[in-house]
């Protein structure tokens, strides 16, 4: 494909400039806490990260999610510190890179008010325009003064200086439910005083913060807001103000583009449903309701809300809705998207799910690219190995984990053939990407069509023995034949069924259902609802602490409602001991386990669900045969060295849940890892 016809016709690939300031296209990651900052700088394992998507070819990195201007909007994300001069440095190395490869850099700068920790970093009160506490983050604030005003406005004059001196392209303030955003609005803007009341009292702190900033920079400098556009259904601020506010805004200079947003940022729900929508949510709930906002104010607009692929960021940008599109999850799945769409490759872009893998605890990690977040670990693309060192390769099972392995090797340039003894390829996945979270399919669809592309068929309906493996003469052989439920939880145990017999339709459960979840993760919510709305009457009782705690909050968020919807309560910290036949029902024995009390429930199904146990027969039957004994190396597997290898034999492995039950994101790991040095 002809790449400047490419650039010609493709609207997501024509350049924009704002001032001095060329964007090569229009596809941006926008600001995030992305979790790898060291001692509040963005050194190299941060700097790494942002230069790949660079090197992918993305027009604008906007980094540092919710970067601190002062001491009293402390790290409680694992945010950078712009409040002091030592972060320049840094910067200067960071935009060095980043523009050696062709792309903007521009930092957020902003103080959390009252989403503040009071017991985070230095122990300083929350503040506040308003006495108003946020229950997500849970400070009562304090209220502002004059003097406080005039402290933060300062700090962030010089938070902007010294993004320009350390060689960045501009900054955006951050409105919605930080500071600024907290003076725009009623909800939280309580005051009687010039800062509050009428909407122009209540924009006075963000025009003050906006004239420090330009006072302290050049006038090349981008200087940018991100800006609610609407307060949602959580909100009071209406979409009318909200535009008015951003006249005045415009009209006074402040700002040179607005990224904007909508909904609110105070509850779990508005996060992962409003602010940064996941998996059941529709591609670009809120390009419309941008659009319009565009199509008054007049300034560049940039966006990001489940803009999941290039397909939806190029209606948006080309229909005029938006200026520059924010594929910030979606680079975080494939930071070479844009290098893929200049190659005439779109097709071959790994996808973004939805998951909220990566605004977990492990963010920036995406749930099915294991290369991400961990760049100084390990390039974004596999390298092949040499044609002389080119190996015989057996996969055994097609589920994430083999299909992975599988693609690597391929890759690698290995000789691979894959077996899956179902029917169709994608494991337990199958399972999962059911009702809301049918998006998850796209893990194994994708991988399915990049083993097409490298000219691997996946072999289903084949159980393979450690014969019949051995026929093919391999040199390396990867079992990923997974798990099978574990049912064990004690006495009664052969009268339960599985999460999956009830998720693969194998059974239809009517009248009274006890789920019982021992791991915390997903079967046993989606086998809940499955049962529920089969017409069952469902008790649903989980060892942990709160339902789905072994998940990540927008899933949490999601499940939470999904059981409100359904009058479903779970009883938590509860045990199951036991079961036994009463009649033609099952009598279940639940221990609470703070009180240690028992009771017994009368149902006519039992459901467990316990994880996996590995399926490793195989594995065992194949150790005689292999040079390494099957074992994997795990020193030099985290130190991506090579797996020792041995004269005779061939060389075993297991991943995934072939060793033992974990999730997705570890069983593709798993294969990434000990697969790309093979």
């Amino acid at each position: 494909m002809n790449t400047q016809t490419t650039v010609i016709k493709d609207p997501l690939l024509r350049p924009l400039t704002i001032k001095k300031t060329t964007f090569r296209n229009r596809i941006i990651s926008t600001s995030h806490a992305c979790g790898l900052q060291k001692d509040g700088y963005p050194q190299e394992a941060y700097q790494a990260y942002h230069e790949e998507k660079a090197r992918g070819g993305l027009a604008l990195s906007m980094f540092g999610g919710s970067s601190n201007v002062d001491r009293d909007s402390p790290n409680v994300f694992n945010q950078l510190d712009v409040g002091t001069d030592g972060i320049i440095p840094h910067f200067q190395r960071f935009a060095e890179r980043m523009h050696g490869q062709g792309a903007a850099l521009m930092c957020q700068i902003t103080h959390l008010g009252r989403r503040a920790e009071p017991y985070a970093q230095d122990w300083l009160p929350a503040i506040a325009p308003s006495p108003v506490r946020e229950a997500l983050h849970r400070a009562i604030p304090r209220e502002m003064d004059e003097d406080d005003i005039a402290r933060v406005v300062t700090a962030y004059g010089a938070a902007a200086r010294r993004c320009e001196q350390g060689g960045l392209d501009g900054i955006e303030t951050l409105a919605g439910g930080h500071l600024i955003g907290q003076f725009l609005s009623p909800k939280t803007n309580q005051r009687s005083d010039r800062f509050g009341g009428s909407l122009q009292n209540r924009l006075r702190f963000a025009l003050m913060v906006h004239e420090a900033i330009r006072r302290e920079v050049s006038d090349d400098f981008l200087v940018g807001m991100r800006f609610v556009v609407d307060e949602g259904p959580d909100g009071i601020l209406p979409a009318e103000e909200c535009l008015e506010a951003a006249a005045l805004l415009r009209d006074a200079g402040a700002v040179d583009f607005f990224n904007a947003i909508y909904g609110s940022m105070d509850t779990v729900r508005a996060l992962s449903e409003e602010n940064m929508p996941g998996m059941g949510i529709g591609s670009a709930p809120w390009v419309n309701v941008v659009g319009s906002f565009r199509e008054e104010i007049g300034l560049p607009v940039f966006h990001a809300a489940k803009l999941s692929d290039l397909a939806t960021a190029r209606y948006a940008v080309e229909s005029g809705k938006i200026d520059m599109a924010g594929l910030t999850r979606p680079q975080i799945a494939d930071p070479h998207m844009v290098r893929k769409l200049l190659e005439g490759k779109e097709d071959r872009i790994r996808p973004c799910v939805g998951a909220g893998h990566c605004q977990s605890g492990h963010r920036p990690k995406c749930l099915h690219n294991a290369a991400t977040g961990r760049e100084t670990l390990f390039p974004a693309e596999v390298a092949a190995v040499a044609p002389g060192n080119r190996r015989k390769a057996v996969v055994i099972g097609a589920g994430p984990a083999g299909l992975e392995a599988a693609r690597v090797l391929a890759m690698r340039g290995h000789s691979v053939q894959i077996f899956e003894a179902a029917a169709k390829p994608g494991g337990q996945l199958l399972l999962a990407a059911q009702g809301w979270r049918r998006e998850l399919i796209s893990i194994v669809d994708w991988r399915l069509m990049e083993l097409q592309h490298l000219g691997i068929e996946v072999i289903c309906n084949s159980f393979m023995d450690a014969e019949d493996i051995l026929a093919h003469d391999p040199d390396l052989v990867i079992l990923a034949t997974g798990g099978m439920p574990q049912l064990e939880f004690g006495e009664g145990a052969e009268l339960a069924i599985s999460t999956w017999e009830l998720l693969g339709r194998q059974v239809t459960l009517k009248d009274d259902v006890l789920i019982w979840d021992g791991t915390g993760r997903h079967p046993a919510q989606m086998a809940a609802l499955f049962a529920h709305d089969g017409g069952a009457k469902v008790t649903y009782a989980t060892l942990d602490k709160e339902l789905a705690q072994e998940q990540v909050y927008p899933e949490v968020t999601r499940w939470r409602k999904e059981f409100a919807k359904r009058g479903l309560r779970p009883d938590i910290d509860t045990r199951l001991v036991a079961a036994r036949r009463h009649n033609n029902r099952i009598e279940a024995t639940l221990l609470n386990e703070l009180t240690r009390e028992s009771r017994t429930l009368l149902v006519d199904h039992l459901v467990v669900e316990m994880g996996t146990v590995p399926m490793d027969d195989l594995f065992h039957e194949l150790r005689q045969h292999s040079g390494n004994r099957g074992k994997t190396d795990i020193h030099a597997l985290v130190a991506q060295q090579a797996q020792p290898r041995s004269e005779a034999g061939i060389e075993l492995h297991r991943i995934g849940d072939a060793q033992a039950s974990r999730n997705v994101h570890a069983a593709i790991y798993d294969a990434f890892r000990l697969c790309r040095l093979c």
